[in-house]
């Protein structure tokens, strides 16, 4: 099984409450002279650090992971076949359903 960490950073976006840009700090317009600003909310700000704490979290728990492996190798880690069975016939039976459901 692979996971894949969906999340991505924003690093290249300013962070901070009210951050301005103007004009001279902007990509090049055809109007140079002009004297426009972008503001970013406070809600702009803290979304990007929430980005950015999740960017930072990890997607997998290694203490677990460790301990899962240690149990492999010892010999305790039994696997219920009956529940992953289950389990991957659930998986199935809703593909199924949102196939149906999309035609």
């Amino acid at each position: 099984m692979k996971i894949d960490n969906s999340v991505k950073a924003t690093s290249n976006l300013p962070s901070g409450e009210g951050r301005t840009r103007t004009a001279k700090e902007a990509p090049k317009s055809q109007d140079a002279g002009s004297s426009e600003k972008v503001e970013l909310s406070s809600l702009s700000a803290r979304l990007q650090q929430m980005e950015q704490t999740i960017a930072n979290t990890p997607v997998v728990d290694s203490a677990k992971v460790n301990e899962i492996k240690q149990a492999m190798s010892e010999g305790r880690f039994k696997v219920d076949t009956e529940k992953v069975a289950d389990g991957l016939i659930d998986s199935v039976r809703q593909m199924l359903n949102a196939q149906t459901s999309k035609a």
